[in-house]
């Protein structure tokens, strides 16, 4: 067997169930199958290997599922890829092989089921890596802030549970102005060439990871930017993101063999640990931008967040949105939230009129990292915090944000009711950095480091 060319990712993973992805390579019109076998952290035997078919039309790419696992335990893993000699094995009969792992042992941990102890996230946004030709210029430019990530959950405690990456893990159109990808096969090759570098790639072999697309896995500012002869951009922008980036995460559903739908009907989706809750929003692909109906989230994903801040029983909801909720820039804000108030509007008064507490707004997108307090003139029990990461490594085309980026002297939104201010609670970080998010019983820690590890400043957000 060989190693993944790409992977192993690992997934969505709970208490009992981990997804990875892993990609081979094409063997001259061969079958090709990857594999995983894995055991618990200790033990001596190996289970028995799970495989799936290659195919061509997902980028010889799949993902596995393991299910029935321990809770709360480590185990280890090995993965690989190969090309039987004989023309009609399947999934099933390859299991009997006597194959040859890779030697490689990768790690990782199912989650813990107790409801009250503290967790960890690390959460990061626009990772730029140019690309000249298919190849990386300077690839360790775009990879060292991984490395001080993995630095990090050496030694954190509590253990980091998972890596939230909230949009443009890759940019499509990095030489937009020059030579935008716009053929499936050279944005393939961006996602392979991304994902594959060492701290990435040993990162996210060991941590699960949520991705949620922005614009630049398309084109920047999508789709105010699109244009008719976009549509094609468009089609193969998003083939390569199911594959690469939602393959792996909750929005697939498991089958009845206990392996993951190939079938996607969104990208939005929901996971939880323990008493914290998180909503992973799809912003930017299912906006309406007509005049009468300005939407950034879809009808059916706005009332699929309402009902989860309503009902949902978790102690803490953290809400991704790829773009910014506020504080609103002064310029460029209309890609964000600021261009769509009404539907912001009916997401406040909903938290403010049903007593939802502890909300938090997590997103990226403007290269540059804060955190900041939205209150309420006539409801002191109001109050929702945001936290913005980004970026994880920028491009020296494109400014950091600063203080001066954005509207701060005037209220976010004005009611009947009462009027909606927001407060910054954080210095603006204008450096590429990432963010260490650990929920504890009373408060929210965030820790910023920049792309070394270095500390750069924490901030307290006190629970209620």
């Amino acid at each position: 067997m060989f190693k993944p060319t790409v992977g192993p990712i690992i997934g969505h993973t709970t208490t009992n169930h981990a997804r990875i992805f892993l990609r081979g390579e094409l063997q001259d019109n061969a079958l090709v199958f990857a594999g995983i076998r894995y055991r618990r952290t200790g033990e001596p035997y190996w289970s028995k290997g799970v495989f799936a078919k290659l195919s061509v039309l997902r980028d010889m790419s799949d993902v596995i599922a393991l299910n029935d696992l321990a809770t709360d335990t480590d185990y280890e893993y090995q993965a690989g890829w190969f090309s039987p000699m004989n023309p009609v094995h399947t999934v099933e009969t390859v299991q009997e092989l006597p194959l040859q792992w890779p030697r490689e042992i990768y790690r990782f941990r199912t989650q813990s089921s107790k409801t009250s102890q503290p967790r960890a996230y690390v959460v990061g946004s626009c990772r730029y890596l140019r690309m000249t030709a298919g190849i990386a210029s300077a690839p360790q430019l775009g990879d060292r802030t991984f490395a001080s990530i993995n630095s990090l959950a050496d030694s954190a405690e509590p253990p980091i549970s998972a890596m939230l990456m909230t949009g443009d893990q890759i940019y499509v159109d990095d030489l937009n102005l020059v030579a935008p990808d716009r053929e499936y096969k050279d944005i393939l090759k961006k996602y392979r060439t991304a994902f594959s570098q060492p701290h990435i790639s040993k990162l996210m072999s060991g941590m699960p990871t949520y991705m949620i697309l922005d614009d630049h896995e398309i084109e920047d500012n999508w789709p105010a930017n699109k244009s008719n002869a976009d549509d094609y951009l468009y089609k193969n922008a998003i083939a390569a993101y199911e594959l690469y980036q939602a393959s792996h995460s909750p929005t697939h559903e498991l089958l009845a063999n206990g392996q993951v739908s190939k079938r996607l009907e969104q990208y939005w989706y929901q996971f939880s640990e323990g008493d914290i809750g998180w909503f992973i929003t799809d912003s930017r692909t299912r906006r309406n931008l007509s005049a009468n109906d300005r939407r950034i989230l879809d009808e059916e994903q706005e009332q699929a967040l309402l009902k989860w801040l309503i009902n949902s029983p978790a102690r803490v909801k953290f809400v991704v949105t790829s773009v910014m909720f506020y504080p609103d820039r002064k310029l460029h804000g209309d890609d964000a939230w600021k261009a769509f108030p009404e539907q912001r509007l009916r997401l406040l008064e909903t938290i403010r009129t049903r007593g939802i507490k502890n909300v938090l707004f997590i997103s990226g997108d403007v290269h540059g990292s804060l955190t900041s307090r939205l209150t309420h003139s006539e409801a002191p029990d109001f109050e929702v915090h945001t936290i913005v990461s980004s970026p994880l490594c920028n491009s020296k085309l494109l400014p950091y944000a600063k203080v001066s980026t954005f509207i701060l002297d005037q209220a976010l939104a004005r009611t009947p009711k009462g009027d909606y201010r927001h407060e910054l609670t954080s210095e603006v970080i204008s450096q590429d950095n990432f963010a260490h998010l650990v929920v504890e019983a009373e408060q929210v820690r965030v820790n910023y480091h920049d792309r070394d590890g270095k500390p750069l400043q924490s901030i307290s957000i006190k629970l209620r």
